[in-house]
């Protein structure tokens, strides 16, 4: 589920306290600091020294949480496969949340959107000119030629998992089919650029690049989000950045990637009725993937697809 906020303004870097070396490191690992996060701390400080954004130490995760994490997105990538065996010309959006309500619980699950803020359903089904943040319908019933946006968002255990796919309803049309698949291949460009020591900027910027090179636009307002203890995290993950810009990517981060790529102009409008469902102002259709990401000392983990 997309994060609507948007963190403007000069941040606040901030240097965490050094520890002894034979301290008991501040994770929880139970290893002395000199054997677990003391060199990664030592890293992390040149960087804010230099006045870069950096994590704050709550923002990494241990392998213990890793784990916990890895587990609740076992649950939420088998319901995403369900909604695609499913999904087809004919069925309501109401049903796919029917389905994610049954899977959660049978795989003892809470799922994370329910009553969050207010939204009244399981899981978000946008549609066609629907940017994010759909709500299920008995009413909306899946025509041939639809694209739609399933996105699931799973608590297992006091951990959180997010991720999102596109399906295609039957036969839709070239444009709107380029445009799906252009969105994913943003995904996996950004994905490319995860990695330790990079910047967040690093990874927005070969994902708009790439979008506006095949004439589409990227949503600015709405974003990405670290996750895992917490359903949103900081930070705000945009994708419109430049490169060297924006929080430090470090071992034990994760955060979604998701941007939101328009057909047409960027501009955006939430419905004033339900306050949640977010369309394009112009009308055309916007396509999203998310996946959740662990930068890891080596590279990067997906968790979710």
């Amino acid at each position: 589920m997309a994060n609507r906020r948007i963190l403007r303004g000069q941040p606040v870097v901030r240097i965490e306290p050094k520890l002894d070396r034979n301290e008991p490191c501040w994770c929880g690992s139970g290893r002395k600091y000199k054997t677990c996060h003391m060199t990664i701390d030592a890293k992390i400080r040149q960087f804010a020294l230099k006045g870069d954004i950096v994590p704050t130490r709550d923002l990494l995760k241990t392998e213990k949480d890793l784990e916990g994490i890895r587990k609740s997105s076992e649950l939420n990538v088998a319901i995403l496969d369900a909604v695609g065996d499913m999904i087809r010309e004919g069925i309501s959006t109401q049903e796919i949340d029917d389905l994610v309500v049954k899977m959660t619980k049978e795989g003892g699950g809470i799922a994370a959107p329910l009553n969050y803020e207010g939204y009244p359903k399981s899981v978000c089904t946008s549609v066609n000119e629907v940017v994010c943040h759909g709500i299920p319908d008995p009413d909306r019933i899946l025509q041939n030629g639809d694209i739609i946006n399933v996105d699931v968002s799973t608590i297992l255990d006091g951990y959180f998992s997010d991720s999102s796919r596109m399906y295609i309803i039957g036969e839709t049309t070239p444009e709107k089919k380029k445009l799906v698949e252009v969105t994913k291949e943003c995904v996996e460009l950004g994905l490319e650029q995860v990695k330790p020591w990079n910047y967040l900027g690093d990874m927005a910027d070969v994902i708009n690049t790439h979008a506006k090179e095949n004439g589409y636009s990227v949503v600015v307002e709405i974003g990405g989000h670290g996750v895992g203890k917490e359903f949103h995290e900081e930070p705000f993950v945009s994708y419109i950045t430049k490169p060297g810009t924006e929080m430090l990517m470090v071992p034990g981060m994760v955060f979604t990637i998701e941007p939101m790529i328009n057909m047409g102009s960027a501009d955006i409008y939430v419905d004033d009725t339900d306050g949640w469902t977010v369309y394009t102002e112009d009308g055309l259709p916007s396509a999203q993937w998310e996946i959740t990401v662990a930068v890891k000392e080596d590279g990067h983990e997906v968790l979710t697809w």
